[in-house]
């Protein structure tokens, strides 16, 4: 994250991997579960959130939600730890991506075909 933002780094390398797999016609990320986690000091967290997300909605992948934004506050690994709203967050995010590769599976093994890529 930088300032107030997704880093220029990270979203030209989405920009360039979503593109040319979109244009490839092999749609390699099409209907693959994804979640952002966004770390910050303070300020631009969800509008980091929102700018990766919205790479997941373009690859056609279904995003993975916890119970509120997934992000953390704090300068250091060590104020991370402390944002106890933030790390709860991300544990049901953990738990909720678990559940969805599950049912994933299980409907694979059911035979549950995957809508097709229009």
């Amino acid at each position: 994250m930088h300032y107030a933002g997704a880093a220029g780094a990270l979203t030209s390398f989405m920009g360039r991997v979503f593109f040319a797999d979109l244009h490839s016609g092999k749609n390699r990320f099409y209907l693959k579960p994804a979640a952002a986690v966004v770390s910050a000091r303070r300020a631009g967290t969800t509008a980091a959130l929102d700018q990766i997300n919205k790479f997941f909605l373009w690859g056609h992948m279904p995003i993975v939600s916890s119970r509120y934004w997934n992000m953390v506050h704090g300068s250091t690994p060590e104020q991370v730890k402390e944002d106890q709203e933030g790390l709860r967050n991300l544990r049901m995010l953990a738990k909720n991506m678990i559940w969805f590769l599950r049912c994933k599976e299980a409907g694979e093994k059911l035979g549950v075909p995957q809508p097709k890529y229009d």
